[in-house]
């Protein structure tokens, strides 16, 4: 006997009445495994698993970027792990004067200076009222 439900596709096969098996269908169009596309996925799958898979745009070694890549790199091994970029510090500018004084001041603090203009101290009468 066999009794089709078709709001839940499942099909309910009763065996001599004693055991009932339900089986589910599977959703959507079955798949063809001789198909071009599911080749091509079972390829890339084991490509995939054997560490052969390449992704992305392959690096052209010969262009200006990755030269120039390969001296920067170069230039961080002579210099010890980093390249310097940009304009150089000049140590006797008053503003490199001015924050080294600053920095004197917050070893001398603990870490900390005080910012902005001191405060002003006001005095406090106290006023007997008898």
């Amino acid at each position: 006997m066999k009794t089709e439900n078709k709001t839940n596709k499942t099909e309910i096969i009763t065996v001599a009445k004693t055991e009932e098996k339900t089986v589910t269908a599977k959703p959507g169009r079955p798949v063809n495994l001789n198909s071009a596309r599911q080749k091509r996925l079972k390829e890339l799958a084991e490509k995939r698993i054997n560490g052969e898979l390449k992704r992305g745009r392959p690096v052209n070694e010969n262009s200006a970027r990755q030269k120039r890549l390969v001296e920067l790199e170069a230039k961080a091994k002579a210099n010890g792990g980093t390249v310097k970029r940009g304009r150089p510090v000049n140590e006797n500018s008053a503003r490199q004067k001015r924050l080294a004084e600053l920095e004197a001041k917050a070893k001398a603090n603990g870490g900390t200076v005080k910012r902005g203009r001191p405060a002003k101290k006001t005095e406090t009468q106290d006023t007997v009222t008898a």
